[in-house]
């Protein structure tokens, strides 16, 4: 049972192995996210449900990851990007000029990772850490394409 629970925790925290592309995972996993939207078009309240439960399945699974190979948030684990890219559409049209524009402005918070991003990234720890931080990346790209929604 133990070894099914350690391949389920890796086949989540990795996006079904997308993690172990050798370029750019992260970008490929938040790419997975963009794609998921696309085809399917969940309405507000299913996005909303589906951003909590891969929420709390990343928290859970990239700390087992973690915990198991002994890497700290290791390149592979793109579950966060997925997570972080759903809330950055989440209340948005889902409308390609919003998923094109979500997808960049959410890499560059993702990877320069600026105050308070970088801060919450180091306060905490194991499944949460990982997933947080990315989770601000998100709300920070979705707060900017609400302001230019509204102008």
């Amino acid at each position: 049972m133990k070894t099914f629970l350690r391949f389920l925790s890796k086949i989540i925290a990795t996006v079904f192995f997308i993690g172990y592309i050798p370029f750019a995972p992260g970008t490929f996993g938040s790419l997975a996210a963009l794609a998921f939207i696309w085809i399917f078009r969940p309405d507000i309240l299913t996005l909303l449900a589906i951003l909590i439960t891969i929420f709390i399945a990343g928290v859970s699974s990239s700390h087992a990851v973690e915990k198991d190979t002994g890497i700290k948030d290791g390149r592979y684990i793109v579950i966060d990007e997925f997570a972080g890219y759903l809330a950055s559409v989440i209340f948005l049209p889902l409308t390609a000029g919003y998923l094109i524009a979500a997808f960049f402005l959410f890499r560059f918070f993702d990877i320069l990772k600026p105050p308070p991003i970088r801060n919450v990234e180091k306060t905490f720890h194991g499944g949460l850490g990982i997933m947080f931080d990315d989770l601000l990346a998100g709300i920070f790209t979705n707060i900017i394409l609400q302001i230019w929604r509204m102008i």
